[in-house]
């Protein structure tokens, strides 16, 4: 005989037969094992943007004289001996290249630095409001630089976690435009058709057709060159978001232009609703799922838009630290022959496009959860 459910495990079972269409997606989408490392990826990008000024060992501005152009420094947890140790990176000292005059950092590993968490350092201002010191980890007695300097000191990885903040603000604000934009404008044309359809559509054919790169670097060039970090900044994400809206407002004039007829649709007019409510209350969420995955599909172009311009210089520049600004220290080939390190940033934005791109298929799966 079998014995009866509980009533927790009764609401732990799957019944399609009565979830909501969200649920639908949900137990889709986790079966999406890229989407799920997608989102996981992210979630660690975005605690290292919440987090930069505690998880960086140091200010992203502080130069390290003793260790300019510096090699990543390798965490070790074997001391000499063969046995287990804490944590530790060996010592570093340098000494000038007779010929080059170059400093060559020389590695000491009879002195162990040994690595501490939740160590005092480099005051800061947490998201500019708390005034702290406290810093994820750090040595006591020396200097630590896990993905190493760049030739003026500066710690690579506490500018690679700044970094992650500011490129992903630009991807999420750039979005955020385009998809309103995309959604308004696409939403009129779809709705009203006619010559509103014909000049919205022809609109976008013309943008669509101007080379990307070009153009956008065209427009970047013309922002003054005296204007400030922040002030670049505003400007660089709001003409991404501008030329990002095409995609998403073809998608959402050919739902519309299939929905309108609907019955929904026609019984909403007969009951007085406005063309405003018909479209923001009705019509748009009726296709929301698949707006949200071009909303998902749309960061990467965004984000490596900003990591392009950055890197040719027509982008956000110093002193704001971005993946694109890091990687324009990496421009010249000596630089990557004497410093490979400094395409690290490089990963970065690798594995942020990637996870943007299997999250965008896991829900682009999960939209129609009644697909096989």
């Amino acid at each position: 005989m079998v014995a009866a459910a509980t009533p927790a495990a009764a609401s732990r079972i799957k019944r399609p037969d009565v979830a909501s269409q969200w649920q639908l997606m949900w137990w889709r989408f986790r079966r999406h094992h890229m989407a799920i490392l997608g989102v996981t990826v992210l979630a660690a990008f975005a605690l290292a943007a919440l987090l930069a000024e505690f998880l960086a060992p140091y200010a992203p501005a502080k130069r390290n004289p003793r260790y300019l152009s510096g090699p990543p420094m390798v965490v070790h947890v074997v001391d000499q001996a063969g046995g287990l140790a804490a944590p530790h990176v060996h010592a570093r000292s340098s000494r000038r290249d007779p010929v080059t005059l170059r400093q060559i950092p020389v590695v000491d590993e009879t002195r162990p630095w040994t690595l501490r968490l939740f160590v005092r350092g480099d005051p800061y201002r947490f998201w500019g409001l708390v005034e702290a010191d406290l810093h994820l980890f750090g040595v006591e007695n020396g200097f630590v630089h896990l993905f190493g300097t760049d030739h003026l000191g500066r710690d690579l990885f506490t500018r690679c976690m700044y970094a992650t903040r500011i490129s992903l603000s630009v991807a999420v604000v750039g979005v955020l435009v385009s998809f309103v934009l995309g959604a308004v404008i696409g939403g009129i044309a779809g709705y009203f058709g006619g010559a509103i359809d014909m000049f919205v559509m022809r609109l976008i054919e013309f943008i669509r057709s101007v080379p990307t790169l070009p153009l956008w670097l065209s427009l970047t060039a013309a922002l003054p060159r005296d204007w400030t970090s922040l002030q670049i900044y505003i400007a660089v994400t709001v003409i991404l978001g501008l030329l990002g809206w095409t995609h998403l407002a073809r998608t959402v004039r050919s739902k519309l232009l299939a929905l309108r007829e609907e019955d929904f649709v026609v019984a909403a007019r007969l009951a007085g609703c406005t063309d405003t409510r018909l479209i923001g209350r009705h019509l748009l969420p009726a296709f929301l799922s698949y707006l949200i995955v071009d909303l998902t599909i749309s960061f990467p172009e965004i984000l490596l838009a900003e990591t392009a311009l950055s890197f040719l210089g027509l982008g956000l520049r110093e002193p704001v630290e971005s993946w694109g600004v890091l990687l324009y220290a990496a421009q010249n080939i000596r630089s990557i022959a004497h410093m490979p390190w400094l395409l690290i940033p490089g990963l970065f934005v690798i594995v942020a496009a990637l996870a943007f791109n299997f999250v965008g298929d896991g829900m682009r799966d999960a939209a129609d959860p009644y697909a096989r």
